[in-house]
């Protein structure tokens, strides 16, 4: 866990964003010793944004699954998609 003071931001941007874009993580930020802000490059925040997006895709296909809806093997789903591209 990466923790700086707002001060460091405010005096030090530069060395912040260096920091976030080699490190890959969150940074945090406080204001007078007490936790503030978070920071982080585009590219970690976007990295997280699709994981949490897979994450819930995965939970929403889990608990389909869970509830008794139909379920298909790699090699249904190929004859699916042939089926509908031979008709279609």
């Amino acid at each position: 866990m990466i923790i700086k003071s707002s001060t460091t931001l405010r005096n030090d941007y530069g060395s912040i964003s260096n920091l976030a874009h080699t490190e890959g993580e969150p940074i945090y930020i406080t204001k007078n010793g007490e936790g503030d802000l978070v920071v982080m490059s585009i590219e970690a925040f976007e990295l997280r944004d699709e994981a949490i997006k897979l994450r819930a895709r995965l939970e929403a296909a889990e608990i389909s699954k869970l509830s008794g809806a139909p379920t298909y093997t790699l090699n249904d789903s190929k004859k699916r998609l042939e089926e509908i591209y031979k008709h279609g």
